[in-house]
């Protein structure tokens, strides 16, 4: 009587845990996609995220409604997918479409870690390089690196989770998706020094970090300098999409009238003090305060503002024939 060999414990509970994992994976991304999506803020430990999740290797396509954390959750959902489609089925009722789906689904799992894992640490990459070299703790993205550990566990897991019998194979398939997804990876994040006519919004050492391109118009260039004269103050933040947004309607002419208070400690001639006790202000008001916000006429303005809302809400009365309308600003 010969003994039954035991399967190890990692191939009977790999599937399981790849799902495990994933579903964490799929908590973190869709947290930062709806952050992006409905502008709430993030809860960094660092405070520092913003100077990650609001660069331009977040918005790989420029677009701000498909940030890259959109993608990572897509990837997840499908490991998860992956991992537990083969469990759904009976393997005594239909073992033969259980077989297949469990040998497909491996090397879709192989497929996808391995992409996941060469993608995540390219990206740890870029931000220890561009962000951490610069701005030390503060730009440590947290979220970024949990998603890079959670891609390596499923990487290994799928690597350990079976008896993979051909491991040449295993080696090819490997080396195909990894060349792709590094070229990928590179053309996606190419240098763009394509400014073109457009006003770059920069930090204290002049790096671009957004493009203003809109023109002004008498009106816009008007309200701007109507603002500056009443006093009025934008306070915002250079890594801000939304504020670039409110240059946007402004236009780049108009940007030189603006009367702009940079908050951001890394953004040229920061006043964190100033800002700090805007804040607390604004709070005192029931309001929470927010990039951008304007201070005119002795009340809050939170948010991105229409031209017309600023032009009543400071007594201008000039041209108000403003012809710029919202726009995303585009990244360098």
């Amino acid at each position: 009587m010969t003994r039954r060999r035991s399967i190890p414990w990692i191939y009977r509970w790999s599937r399981p845990l790849i799902a495990a994992i994933a579903g964490l994976g799929i908590l973190n991304t869709a947290y930062l996609t709806f952050s992006k999506w409905f502008s709430a803020p993030v809860a960094c430990p660092s405070g520092g995220c913003e100077q990650v999740l609001q660069s331009r290797y977040a918005f790989p396509l420029g677009v701000q409604w498909l940030p890259l954390s959109l993608f990572g959750l897509l990837a997840y959902i499908a490991i998860a997918v992956f991992a537990l489609a083969p469990l759904a089925v009976n393997p005594e009722e239909r073992k033969s479409l259980r077989t297949s789906l469990e040998n497909n689904t491996w090397s879709l799992l192989f497929a996808g870690t391995t992409a996941m894992l060469l993608f995540s640490g390219y990206l740890m990459y870029i931000m220890f390089s561009e962000f951490v070299a610069r701005y030390g703790a503060s730009g440590i993205c947290y979220f970024c690196v949990f998603s890079a550990i959670t891609a390596t566990a499923l990487f290994v897991l799928t690597l350990m989770g079976r008896d993979w019998d051909d491991r040449g194979q295993l080696v090819f398939l490997g080396s195909i998706v990894g060349v792709v997804t590094l070229i990928a990876s590179l053309a996606i994040y190419a240098p763009r020094g394509d400014f073109g006519n457009a006003v770059p919004i920069t930090d204290a050492q002049g790096r671009a970090v957004f493009l203003v391109e809109n023109t002004s118009g008498d009106a816009e260039r008007g309200l701007a300098q109507h603002l500056k004269q009443s006093g009025a103050k934008m306070y915002a933040s250079f890594t801000c999409p939304h504020c670039c947004e409110q240059k946007e309607l402004f236009g780049k002419e108009a940007l030189a009238e603006l009367p702009y208070v940079e908050c951001n400690p890394y953004g040229k001639d920061a006043q964190e003090a100033v800002c700090q006790k805007v804040a607390e202000e604004v709070q005192k008001t029931g309001q929470n305060f927010g990039f951008p916000t304007w201070q005119v006429n002795g009340q809050f303005l939170i948010g991105r503002q229409n031209l017309d809302v600023l032009a009543k809400a400071s007594g201008y009365t000039g041209a108000q024939n403003f012809k710029n309308t919202f726009k995303t600003c585009r990244q360098p």
